[in-house]
């Protein structure tokens, strides 16, 4: 089933990703992609929003020649985090509740 993923919970995604290790782009997309149906270039423009927002910062790391451009969760991206995953439980357990009636409306 494809449900479409809003922009806040994709934030979220991302924020619970980085709030265990940093990761470069092409990695988080990845991880992003074994959960929920998304495009690379989906992805990006959240990155850059995060970053812009102050929920996130890079840093760049050499790799093979190359520069890998790292992200990082701030203080900021944490407690945001803390508050999709709240609004996630809150809305969750709603559509659960609606899924269950079976026949009740």
């Amino acid at each position: 089933m494809n449900i479409p993923v809003s922009s806040e919970l994709l934030d979220g995604c991302v924020l619970a990703l980085l709030a265990d290790k940093d990761y470069y782009g092409y990695t988080i997309t990845q991880q992003v992609q074994q959960t929920i149906t998304i495009s690379e270039s989906t992805l990006y423009p959240v990155l850059r929003r995060l970053k812009k927002d102050g929920a996130l910062e890079t840093y760049d790391e050499p790799f093979k020649g190359r520069n890998r451009r790292y992200y990082r969760i701030t203080p900021l991206g944490t407690q945001r985090l803390g508050e999709i995953r709240h609004d996630w439980e809150d809305y969750k357990h709603n559509i659960e509740w609606l899924l269950k009636k079976e026949g009740e409306i």
